[in-house]
């Protein structure tokens, strides 16, 4: 809901009480946060609650003998297991019933032309299962990404963490929020710092430690480095845990978008390196140019 300054607000419903509250997390603790989607009322904690349901489905089979994943190779040379169809196939029938009227864009679906989604206004961006290759590996290093996007760019997102039992998500102008096993859930924000600070963190994927990485973490002073796979590599510096996150390897749109309302909302950004602006979406071409994902900046 928007007040009449256009302020956003949170709705929220209780067996006991109904009441609007301004921007505050404690919203998230009665069952509902509503994102204003146009006419559509999206509740955040049903998104919540649809990737938590995917990684139960993606840890049941996560569980078993590597024999059941039936692993293929896809045609971008990608790995596709069994848990990437039975997530995707969760995932889109909950979106489907909770949103008829929006198109979901998932890693798992055949993409649509350009000339056929360009127009879309609001629209699902889905990777059911990011990190595929860490699922194999079993290091639990993979996650459920969901975004609601809005033409060019999202404004709610929800990064599921099966293993950690971890949730991650974030509305435009409610704020980005985590919630850990059996916690509560609390807000988080982004670390600020300067360029010429030394010990920064940097974050570094554990599949694509390249020279232009290792080229760009030289301009900072004896930094530290942490590596970790999909998505977590944002979230580590959404929660202030890392300051910085370069990419300099393929991503697709769905790889990143949920993702990154989580940062912004944290006060961070997500900035593509040629232009030094916003990573956008729903472009023609779907595979997203290099990026740097960053806390808060201030020299």
């Amino acid at each position: 809901m928007r007040g009449s300054d256009g302020t956003s607000y949170i709705y929220i419903s209780c067996s006991w009480h109904s009441y609007c509250i301004a921007r505050l997390w404690a919203g998230t603790i009665c069952g509902r946060m509503i994102f204003q989607a146009g006419d559509v009322e999206v509740d955040v904690l049903e998104l919540v609650r649809i990737a938590e349901d995917a990684g139960k489905v993606i840890l049941e089979i996560y569980s078993k003998d590597v024999d059941s994943w039936e692993q293929k190779i896809k045609a971008d040379d990608s790995p596709l297991t069994v848990a990437d169809l039975k997530a995707n196939d969760l995932i889109c029938t909950r979106l489907k019933e909770l949103t008829p009227e929006f198109p979901i864009m998932s890693e798992e679906l055949e993409q649509l032309p350009y000339e056929q989604r360009k127009s879309w206004s609001y629209y699902w961006c889905v990777d059911p299962l990011d990190g595929t290759k860490e699922f194999i590996k079993r290091n639990g290093d993979f996650t459920v990404n969901i975004a609601l996007m809005h033409e060019n760019h999202g404004v709610v997102g929800v990064v599921h963490t099966p293993v950690r039992d971890q949730t991650h998500y974030a509305a435009s102008k409610l704020g980005a929020f985590v919630r850990k096993q059996a916690d509560q859930p609390r807000p988080i924000k982004v670390e600020s710092y300067a360029m010429s600070d030394p010990n920064l963190t940097l974050v570094c994927s554990a599949s694509h430690l390249d020279p232009r990485t290792e080229e760009y973490m030289a301009q900072f002073t004896e930094p530290k480095t942490v590596s970790m796979g999909s998505s977590l590599k944002f979230l580590l510096v959404a929660e202030g845990a890392a300051h910085v996150y370069p990419r300099f390897a393929p991503t697709m749109e769905w790889d990143t978008a949920a993702s990154q309302v989580i940062v912004e909302e944290a006060g961070g950004e997500v900035v593509v390196v040629e232009t030094e602006k916003p990573l956008t979406y729903n472009r023609e071409n779907l595979l997203n140019p290099y990026f740097i994902c960053r806390g808060q900046c201030i020299a």
